[in-house]
């Protein structure tokens, strides 16, 4: 969040949270490109110009939006679960990390998996995506050395077949009905660790 962002106090019951949410909702529908400040303004009950109190642009708002989801991602491979112990624990905790930060975050994790690159706020976002995935291949090919992690398979594969179905959970996923994020975290290890091992218990 740039120091200008964060100087702007907002006005009574329209915070930047509250606006931030409607943008990645209405972004999520009718896209972004599609999406005007009038329809955002017409949405959270507000001006532009108190729109314009919190942000300087609809692009400010993706900016914001996506690294909310980015930020609440690379929190978890700093987590101690994350960098400490066998490689394949250090998977597993990012994976059940990534399960909550979808669960969560789950219209912004989603808006994320919808970039495309189409401007520089969204290239950029495409490389901290790029660099999580760099940061979760290290962790199976550590896990492929230490022997714990089937060796036929090449790591990149295996990564983005892992958070393929992470991310599959935005199709599907709707908070309150049903399994919560450890259930679901569970049930994800349970059905993919099983093939990646490299030996069962």
């Amino acid at each position: 969040m740039t120091e200008q962002t964060t100087a702007r106090r907002g006005r009574p019951g329209h915070s930047l949270d509250s606006l931030l949410d409607v943008a990645v909702a209405v972004f999520n529908e009718r896209g972004y490109e599609a999406t005007s400040m009038d329809e955002l303004a017409a949405r959270a009950g507000i001006t532009k110009s108190a729109i314009y109190h919190h942000v300087s642009s609809k692009v400010e708002l993706l900016r914001l939006a996506l690294d909310r989801a980015l930020d609440a991602l690379f929190a978890v491979t700093e987590e101690s679960g994350a960098t400490t112990g066998p490689a394949i624990d250090r998977l597993e905790h990012v994976v059940r990390g990534s399960v909550r930060v979808l669960t969560t975050e789950l219209p912004y994790v989603t808006l994320l998996l919808r970039v495309r690159g189409n401007s520089e706020v969204e290239r950029t976002a495409l490389q901290r995506r790029r660099e999580f995935d760099r940061f979760v291949t290290g962790l199976v090919r550590a896990a492929e050395t230490e022997g714990d992690v089937r060796p036929d398979v090449d790591p990149a594969v295996t990564s983005r077949l892992l958070f393929g179905t992470v991310n599959s959970l935005t199709e599907w996923y709707r908070p309150g009905r049903g399994l919560g994020a450890d259930d679901l975290a569970d049930a994800l290890v349970a059905t993919t660790f099983q093939g990646l091992r490299s030996s069962q218990p």
